[in-house]
This record gives structure tokens, sequence and C-alpha cells, in this order.
């Protein structure tokens, strides 16, 4: 499979803090994680594809934030491509109750549907979603990372099915970490389960990259 995106094209990438990883900040304008990777990547090997690539991510943010925010910092940039990687803090708050921010699996799995369905209508932009992941082995029952790894699997199952209703990219970034840590420690990709160090985000930005037939 050739590289599918083409010289001059717009990409933009949205999402939380793995996708955000100082962009507002000190690592302006792409951060310094995986988005940032996949752009150096790319003028390294397609030094003449010239490809634009846009940052929009903020930490902490759900399905709930996108939503908010989806006009301004998706929508009207009207990009090529647009890649989303969601997920993590929703079912983080589902499963800590945040009073008035909880999106439980099937809220998620609406929420990410109408945002679909928005880029579906309002531009012409291709689509990769990108799988929240959660870099642990803890299947201890009293500990919240083994609930994380419990319920999280719903949450795939919630993309992996939107992946084949609007015929995206789906870049299974969970499941190449839980291959990866029957082998290695997590602290080599993760001090914590949730945000990545540069060896981490290499491993989302290789998985993007192969899924765009790199």
């Amino acid at each position: 499979m050739p590289f599918v995106i083409k010289p001059s094209q717009t990409l933009l990438f949205i999402g939380d803090s793995i996708t955000d990883t100082g962009r507002r900040a000190a690592e302006a304008p792409l951060g310094c994680g995986y988005v940032r990777q996949i752009r150096d990547l790319m003028v390294a090997k397609y030094p003449a594809h010239q490809i634009k690539v846009i940052n929009t991510g903020i930490g902490g943010n759900t399905t709930v934030e996108l939503t908010d925010r989806w006009t301004e910092d998706c929508i009207n940039h009207q990009p090529h491509w647009i890649s989303i990687k969601i997920g993590i803090n929703d079912i983080h708050r589902w499963l800590r109750a945040f009073e008035g921010q909880s999106t439980g699996p099937d809220d998620f799995a609406l929420l990410y549907d109408r945002l679909l369905t928005r880029i579906q209508k309002e531009t012409k932009a291709k689509v990769i979603l990108v799988d929240p992941f959660y870099i642990s082995t803890d299947r201890h029952e009293d500990s919240f990372r083994s609930q994380v790894l419990k319920h999280l699997p719903q949450y795939l199952k919630a993309i992996n099915t939107l992946a084949k209703k609007y015929q995206t990219r789906h870049v299974k970034t969970h499941r190449v970490y839980q291959t990866l840590l029957e082998r290695y420690e997590a602290d080599q990709f993760c001090a914590e389960p949730v945000h990545p160090n540069p060896s981490g985000h290499l491993v989302i930005a290789h998985a993007w990259l192969k899924a765009m037939g790199w």
C-alpha cells in the first residue's frame, strides 16, 4: 500500500493531552509527542510532499469537550485528513464518577458518532481513528488500573464499530502496547499508564504511519 497522504495536503490532529503535548506553550505549534514525530518522519521520507500539519489537541479533553469546540478546532480548518485520538479521559471520569462529566461507553459512542457525522456532512476529509490505550498489565481486582483495563474494551469496541461505519483508517494503539508489554516493562514507554515518554510516542507514530502506508 502506498503512502496515502498526498503532496500539499493538510493533516489535522485533535484529541487530549497525548496529542497536545505542550503545543499551546513551549512546544508550540505541534507539541513534543507523536504529532511532531509523524511530521518529522514525513519530512524526512517525503521532503517534496510539503504536508501541512495542524495540532489542536487539548489536555484533559473528552468527547464532551471535543463536541464543544468541534466547529472551530476541526471543521473550520477543512483539512484533507483528520486524526482523532480521544477516550482515556472519558473512561477515567466515568470510573471516578465526575459529576456532570461522566461519559460511559454508550454516551462515548453516541458523542463520537455525532463528531464523525459532522465531518462527513461538513468536510471532504478522510478520517483516522486512534484508539485510547492504557500502558499497564495490572489485573489486581482492587486497583483502579485494573478497572480501566476491564472497561476499556467497551470503548475500543465502540471505536472499531465507528471505524467500520465511516470507513476510516484505524490505529489500534492499545493492542500494539499490550503486545509490547509481553516483552518490555511499561516504564520503557510510560512513567504512568496514560502519558507516554518519547519512546512511547514513537510507538504511536510508528503505528499511525504504518496504517497510512508508510
